[in-house]
């Protein structure tokens, strides 16, 4: 039997797969890319064709597609054990996975709760935060306050604390939706003002929020150092030393979202670790696995845990699904964690991350350019459109002439965006830079 072309694998998902934030009727135009095989940095169709995967296939490829040891690990593990219940049972994988993780927040954070993707990760710090405050007396703590554009899911009660109208409008009336304070967006600074100024005046925001309603707001939740899907909207990290300060004033649950920064994403392993502080619970995913299985898990600190610890079922935290605490994901996890310790990959980065930076230079100061900006490893611009309503159509140009030349590229909106793989060397970061200063000429000569 021929294998499927890519035409073939494309027409068949037309008919068969509802493909995810997607208007499937552009598909018509654009059929997706049918994945055959990955290796490093690269993703191959079925014909045989090439793309650069520069924002790591939804930011979770850590160490390229098909990473030997990760595969290794994997192997080893499908001999050992591929799943059990974790009520009632636990396994090596998700205790050392748990101890280590602990171990990098220097036991701040000692006690892991596993999901499989972000958004439930999110669900999962909310419900804990009010069913702690309710355990503990306090059971009109229920509400939560987030951060103009944030986003942290796309699950109900992660939608209500998500501000983007894409995803919220159609499902307003079933959400039970959140206060929304200041975005400390760099991007806001007013004349005269840096990043420390725009964090300082959204602090000030948050703080009158808190003043208003400390007695019913049980958490505030925030992306520290960088809200991703609002355009890479990178803030100072004073920021979220203020959101510590101002929590633990006004008696409220601080929750870290770094499904999306943390990793190593920020420039350190937790983006929290560059603020000099610790939430009351850090969700993390994306990255976690290395890329390769669905996994999450929101870390807490000791006194959350202990307002659940009773005799009473009806005080412990009832949530669940069925591959809570997976061996396969909690091993690939293991195995990343190693990798970032045996090959000094925090260290590593830093000099990569300044080497895309002097590569994109051109770009920087391209005069169609505005606010290019890094933190870590995530480097970020906005393309001046003349008109901004065309920014969602600049956006699917831009996929689509990238994809022609090689590249995995989805800028949000008119903001484009880099968030490679940590193994990246001076030819793949040289190659890259040129390709997509190609890609945008062509798409802002075309507009």
């Amino acid at each position: 039997m021929n294998a499927p072309t890519s035409m073939d694998l494309a027409a068949r998902s037309l008919r068969s797969v509802w493909h995810p934030c997607t208007q499937m009727r552009r598909h018509e135009d654009m059929p997706p890319i049918a994945v055959a095989r990955g290796h490093g940095p690269w993703l191959y169709d079925a014909d045989g064709r090439r793309y650069f995967d520069a924002i790591s296939s939804w930011w979770v490829n850590l160490f390229g597609h098909t990473n030997a040891r990760i595969n290794r690990a994997l192997v080893d593990q499908l001999e050992r054990l591929e799943h059990a219940m974790l009520a009632g049972f636990t396994h090596e994988p998700v205790v050392a996975l748990s101890e280590k993780l602990s171990a990098l927040t220097g036991h701040a954070l000692g006690r892991c709760f596993y999901a499989s993707d972000g958004a439930s990760a999110v669900e999962i710090a909310l419900k804990m935060s009010v069913h702690a405050w309710r355990n503990a007396g306090h059971g009109a703590k229920t509400e939560f306050i987030c951060v103009a554009g944030g986003y942290h899911g796309e699950t109900l009660g992660a939608l209500g604390v998500t501000d983007t109208a894409l995803f919220r409008a159609p499902y307003e009336s079933m959400l039970r939706p959140a206060h929304i304070a200041a975005s400390p967006d760099a991007r806001h600074a007013l004349p005269g003002e840096g990043a420390a100024e725009v964090a300082a005046r959204a602090l000030a925001d948050m703080e009158r929020l808190l003043q208003e309603r400390h007695g019913q707001v049980a958490a505030v939740i925030v992306e520290p150092l960088v809200q991703c899907a609002a355009g890479m909207a990178m803030h100072d990290a004073a920021y979220v030393a203020g959101l510590r300060a101002l929590c633990d004033a006004y008696g409220a649950h601080l929750i870290a979202d770094e499904i999306a920064v943390g990793c190593g994403r920020s420039g350190s392993f937790f983006a929290c670790e560059q603020a000099g502080v610790w939430p009351d619970f850090l969700c993390l995913s994306k990255g976690i696995s290395g890329g390769y299985l669905p996994l999450s898990l929101v870390m807490t600190q000791e006194y959350v845990y202990q307002a659940f610890y009773d005799d009473d079922v009806r005080r412990g935290f009832l949530h669940s699904h069925s591959y809570t605490g997976n061996p396969l994901a909690c091993r690939a996890a293991l195995e990343t964690l190693a990798i970032f310790e045996d090959e000094q990959v925090l260290e590593r980065n830093r000099g990569l991350a300044q080497a895309m930076e002097r590569a994109l230079q051109p770009l920087a100061q391209d005069a169609r350019i505005a606010r290019p900006r890094r933190t870590g490893m995530i480097w970020a611009c906005d393309a001046r459109l003349d008109d901004p309503a065309d920014a969602g159509a600049f956006s699917r140009r831009f996929a689509q002439e990238a994809a022609r030349r090689e590249l995995l590229l989805r800028p949000i909106g008119n903001t484009l965006y880099l968030m490679p793989p940590y193994i990246l060397g001076e030819e793949d970061v040289q190659w890259l830079a040129a390709r997509v200063h190609e890609v945008f000429d062509t798409v802002m000569e075309a507009a």
